[in-house]
């Protein structure tokens, strides 16, 4: 299939290489964007943070996306259960939709369900987190995180995907190796 292609386009450097080392040639990366006009930290709101619970002071951690398995939320859900261990005022806030919402909101009684949201409510809804959660193994980029730090929010994630092309790690966020959930 793409050695008939004239060109194959990607979305990151490293699926133009996995693709250039599986021998699939004329391979390049399309160059993503974010709108920084509608995801920029000047969108913080506190009267949305009064909503979900959560005082100027307190820590919201925020997840955006399908709220489905193969985005990896059993980590999720590990990783915030140990930060309210250290931090018990902290808060998570899952922006989306999908079929594990119901068993997450019974085994997470505190945990927001914000819904789905778009435009400028979704960008609120960045800028008012804090810390942006992305534990997702399965995306071949992830606009979620490029809207994220352009809404001022340090990402922690894999070192995957859009998160390695976009995070400094120690500067934009924290990003682990692919697996090593401990990290």
């Amino acid at each position: 299939f793409h050695n008939r292609a004239d060109l194959t386009l990607v979305p990151t450097r490293a699926l133009r290489d996995e693709l250039a080392g599986h021998g699939i040639p004329r391979v390049d990366v399309v160059s993503r964007g974010v709108d920084t006009q509608l995801f920029d930290p000047v969108r913080r709101n506190a009267e949305l943070r009064r909503s979900w619970g959560v005082g100027p002071d307190e820590l919201v951690v925020l997840y955006v996306g399908r709220i489905a398995p193969e985005k990896n939320l059993a980590l999720l859900e590990q990783a915030y259960l140990a930060l309210k261990a250290r931090v018990p005022a902290a808060r998570l806030v899952m922006v989306g939709s999908g079929p594990a919402q119901a068993a997450m909101r019974g085994r997470l009684p505190d945990v927001i369900f914000a819904g789905p949201q778009v435009g400028e409510a979704l960008a609120a809804h960045f800028a008012s987190g804090d810390l942006f959660l992305f534990p997702s193994l399965t995306e071949t980029y992830g606009n979620v995180v490029a809207e994220a730090l352009a809404s001022g929010l340090p990402v922690v994630a894999y070192r995957d995907a859009a998160a390695l092309e976009l995070v400094g790690h120690g500067s934009h966020g924290w990003l682990a190796e692919p697996g090593d959930e401990s990290a």
